[in-house]
């Protein structure tokens, strides 16, 4: 279980990287690529998201309230039973 809250992570390239059930609390992915990363139970609150590729990418039950997903690319993500409360 990773713990990288409030890190600075724009435009990292994370494709199919395994981040289950981590912290990404507030984390800054604006522009990242996501592909196919596993993200299952991943707590995203207030993540800023934004243009990033989650193209593929397996979100469920993960915490994105409040996220920022402004253009993100978002084709074919497992968003099975996640919260998108207050997320755009």
């Amino acid at each position: 279980e990773a713990n990288l809250q409030g890190a600075d992570l724009e435009t990292a390239k994370l494709q199919r990287a395994s981040l289950n059930n981590a912290n990404l609390q507030g984390v800054h992915l604006s522009g990242a690529k996501l592909q196919r990363a596993h993200l299952r139970n991943a707590d995203l609150q207030d993540a800023n998201l934004s243009e990033a590729d989650l193209q593929g990418a397996h979100l469920r039950n993960a915490d994105l309230q409040g996220a920022n997903l402004s253009y993100a690319k978002l084709q074919d993500a497992d968003f099975k039973d996640a919260n998108l409360t207050s997320a755009n």
